[in-house]
């Protein structure tokens, strides 16, 4: 028993160092069958990036560039192309083997969409009526470009040097047809000007996002193909215009001009196209000095007027200061909309000129009545035409409304002067007195006083038709007119208001004169019959 033990124990010990074994070798065997299945995968990805399809072939030998099925498989080619570089790179032999089908595909692929392109580019030359080049028909082709980038440099340079050269004569010779046809139109030449920009505007706009979209282009580079394009174009519009403002003397068109500049530039920044940045900087230092210069000639014009050689004179608004009065609000509006420094001080200097200008005229009038009736129609007529156009808290508005006012109390001073201007001088002196304390001096004043109580009485009604006729023949504004009656009236019942509280003073108040005064009330509503009604 103890032998055959010894046995059995012997055999369990064999057992044992075989399963053991059993174990060491299914481990290799796993290690050895995850080690296959990974080359298994990784080879597979490289036979699949590496073989090529028949459906490839076909598409890129005999399919129609514009059919789908030759961009999808143009896609497929340059992702295999890209694929055999890169094992290249690795070493991978295999490459060897599909060289030479890719090459011949890639050049077959590439001869094809060079001749395509080609010949969509060559067609832009044909004649077209509205002026707008097709190209971003192309963009819906732009891989093709794309894939000549990443496999044929030198075609892709071929292309974008054809297309260069060919859009910028297109755009020359259509923008010079287009420029000499439109000045040939009686128009304005600020609309024009509009017309002409606005074209550029939507075309440049449109190269600069094509260029930038299908040659795959941005910053700086994008800005150096579009100047390619669009530079002669560009050039031969500044020459045009720079030749227009030459002999131009239309402050208010270079003026619109300018503005339609700085409109177009806040377009081309919300359309992201900063490739006319520079242009509209041309445009603007073209125009922005001879503004500037017409203005001064218009100031200096003014300036060196003689009144004396303007022929007759009258009363009446006088065409030089309307022409102002138009031109300066023109520029006033318009200068509100994107508000200008060295604008509003050239204006200025020019209203100082023609505020100068009505002074001078005005002196040529004998009488200080005609020449305030001058210089109140004048200021009327330009507060009037400013105040139409300008905003009312604009410097001109304000500046010539403190001078028409000012004018304008000082003509109904003139105006009350010869029919109460008694009355006027005794109210002046009896307060003046009554405030120093002296108008214990007033009671040698009775004859006076009787005679203005009594003149007054008798002569009012008659004064006040009389100044109201004269008033309404003196001033073309018959709103203004009528503004002056009621001034005028106003004062006369302020200054008769006066005259009372000068006699209920104790030295005046017994006066038997006083019966004869008009009551104030009474005074009031017989005036506003005299008011005139328009």
């Amino acid at each position: 028993m103890e032998q055959m033990l010894g046995a059995f124990q012997s055999d369990l010990s064999s057992i044992s160092s075989e399963i053991r074994t059993l174990q060491e070798q299914s481990g290799a065997m796993n290690i050895r069958l995850r080690n296959r299945q990974a080359v298994r995968g990784k080879l597979g990805e490289l036979v699949d990036g590496l073989v090529v399809p028949s459906a490839l072939v076909t598409a890129i030998l005999e399919a129609p560039v514009t059919e789908p099925r030759f961009l999808e498989q143009l896609q497929e080619l340059d992702a295999k192309a890209a694929a055999v570089r890169e094992q290249e790179a690795r070493g991978t032999a295999a490459c060897a083997d599909v060289r030479g089908v890719l090459d011949r595909l890639r050049i077959k692929a590439v001869t094809k969409i060079r001749e395509f392109i080609l010949q969509k580019i060559y067609s832009f030359r044909k004649p077209m009526t509205n002026y707008q080049i097709p190209q971003t028909a192309l963009l819906k082709y732009r891989f093709f470009y794309q894939f000549l980038l990443g496999n044929e440099r030198a075609t892709a340079k071929e292309i974008r040097d054809e297309y260069v050269e060919t859009l910028s004569k297109i755009y020359l010779s259509y923008y010079r047809s287009y420029l000499g046809r439109l000045m040939k139109v009686q128009y304005p030449f600020e609309a024009l000007f509009r017309s002409q920009h606005y074209a550029l505007l939507d075309n440049s706009c449109r190269e600069y996002l094509f260029i930038c979209e299908f040659f795959v282009v941005s910053g700086s580079a994008a800005h150096d193909l579009f100047h390619a394009v669009m530079g002669r174009t560009l050039s031969m519009t500044l020459k045009h215009l720079e030749s227009y403002l030459t002999d131009c003397y239309d402050a208010i068109a270079v003026f619109l001009c300018i503005h339609i500049v700085l409109r177009f530039r806040n377009i081309a920044a919300k359309r992201d196209v900063p490739a006319l940045d520079r242009y509209w900087e041309q445009v603007l230092a073209l125009l922005w000095p001879r503004f500037e210069r017409i203005l001064e000639m218009n100031v200096q014009s003014v300036r060196s007027t003689d009144p004396q050689r303007l022929g007759g004179l009258d009363t009446r608004p006088h065409y030089i200061t309307r022409r102002y009065a138009e031109f300066s609000s023109a520029l006033v509006s318009i200068n509100q909309t994107i508000p200008n420094e060295r604008t509003m001080q050239l204006l200025g200097q020019l209203q100082v000129e023609v505020e100068n200008f009505v002074l001078r005229v005005a002196a040529e009038f004998s009488s200080r009545k005609e020449q305030l009736v001058f210089l109140i129609n004048n200021y009327d007529m330009m507060l009037g035409v400013l105040m139409e156009r300008a905003a009312d808290d604009s410097k001109e508005v304000e500046s010539f409304q403190q001078l028409l006012n000012a004018r304008t109390q000082e003509f109904i001073e003139e105006l009350l002067s010869p029919p109460f201007g008694g009355l006027v001088a005794f109210v002046k002196e009896a307060e003046a007195l009554i405030e120093r304390g002296q108008a214990e001096r007033l009671r040698g004043e009775e004859a006076r006083v009787t005679q203005l109580i009594r003149g007054f009485g008798s002569s009012w009604k008659s004064s006040v038709e009389s100044l109201s006729q004269d008033v309404m023949r003196s001033f073309t504004n018959f709103k203004n007119g009528t503004s002056i009656i009621q001034g005028a009236l106003t004062q006369l019942i302020q200054l008769y208001h006066r005259f009372h509280r000068v006699l209920s003073q104790p030295q005046l108040r017994a006066l038997p004169a006083r019966a004869e005064l008009i009551n104030i009330h009474h005074l009031m509503v017989e005036l506003k019959k005299h008011k005139p009604n328009f």
